[in-house]
């Protein structure tokens, strides 16, 4: 789901010998209807962007991890073999708060408690609230350990609404603050693969517009944000947007994430550095129903494949954005 270029292609081969005939694999660019979609994009040009008219919030903020438990949220996790993830036919999730072992727990990490996604089952932390027009901060940084081939993958899914495990039984449908290495910031929308056969019959209802433009040097659909690119749709088959530039720091090291949302708005940044702008956020009932602005849900924290750790979690409403420019 996070990184879906990568994560829906290596289960079909390298996690458990799931047959090939689970999940068709991403879009690669190699279709006229993929090269159509991304035809109009201008050149990337990389520019340093700057943020400013910060908002304050307009109460102060809360935290929503308390140090100690797990308080104030509920675990979703998928299947016990994440390699079933993505097969036809894997069975039942594990579902709603049977977290039986301790994929998500606190723990003590450089003197402080976090929270700690071990990776080794794909499923998230979700708020028992909703939230909308809010500033989230979070801090995480990677652990020492990994359970797939793949890169290390993580995400933060917000505005989350619908189901719990709609998309292939393990996360909600949502808006994608992807956290991957070299693409920290990331926007892709989660859908609904309940009535999927395959990649392409997933309902990708969940969309956003965001500025982009081509950057060759990355997978399809080649886009990242861009002031002053062409105002794209996030939806399949380009249904990522990649961050300007990637700002993590070394592994190993914390890392700052602020999410600022109001209404259908959104603004990603990484370690201070605004990384993408996105406008139009929205959600549908399923294929070829009109979407409706996408303006307020739940919080999901992933585990997926690699040691996380989170700590300093707090939410605090604001009244707008902050601005994003650049020269």
């Amino acid at each position: 789901m996070s990184a879906m270029r990568v994560l829906l292609v290596l289960p079909l081969l390298v996690m458990g010998g799931v047959a090939a005939t689970a999940a068709v694999g991403p879009p690669d660019g190699s279709t006229p209807e993929q090269q159509t979609a991304i035809a109009g994009d201008p050149p990337f040009v990389a520019r340093t962007l700057t943020l400013t008219n910060v908002p304050r919030g307009t109460r102060p903020a809360r935290s929503l991890f308390n140090g100690r438990d797990l308080s104030g949220w509920d675990s979703w996790l998928g299947y016990d073999d994440p390699a079933r993830t993505y097969a036809p036919n894997p069975g039942a999730p594990i579902g709603l708060n049977h977290d039986s072992t301790g994929v998500f727990s606190v723990v003590m990490q450089d003197g402080a408690p976090a929270l700690l996604a071990n990776g080794r089952i794909f499923g998230a932390l979700v708020t028992k609230k909703a939230y909308a027009n809010y500033h989230l901060h979070v801090e995480f940084k990677w652990g020492e350990h990994q359970w797939t081939p793949m890169p290390r993958n993580n995400g933060i899914l917000y505005h989350s609404h619908g189901a719990y495990g709609a998309f292939f039984g393990t996360w909600m449908q949502a808006v994608e603050f992807e956290i991957v290495p070299g693409s920290v910031g990331m926007l892709l929308g989660v859908g609904d693969s309940r009535r999927a056969h395959g990649f392409e019959d997933v309902a990708w209802n969940v969309g956003a517009r965001v500025a982009a433009g081509h950057d060759p040097a990355i997978a399809y659909p080649h886009r990242r944000f861009m002031v002053g690119g062409t105002l794209a749709a996030v939806k399949f088959p380009a249904y990522n947007v990649d961050a300007a530039t990637n700002a993590e720091k070394p592994l190993g090291q914390w890392n700052a994430l602020d999410l600022y949302v109001v209404g259908n708005r959104s603004v990603h940044v990484v370690n201070g550095v605004p990384v993408l702008v996105a406008q139009d956020l929205s959600s549908a009932d399923g294929h070829g129903t009109r979407p409706r602005p996408l303006t307020s849900g739940r919080i999901q924290l992933q585990s997926e494949g690699a040691e996380t750790y989170f700590r300093n979690i707090s939410i605090e409403p604001i009244d707008h954005l902050p601005t994003v420019s650049g020269p």
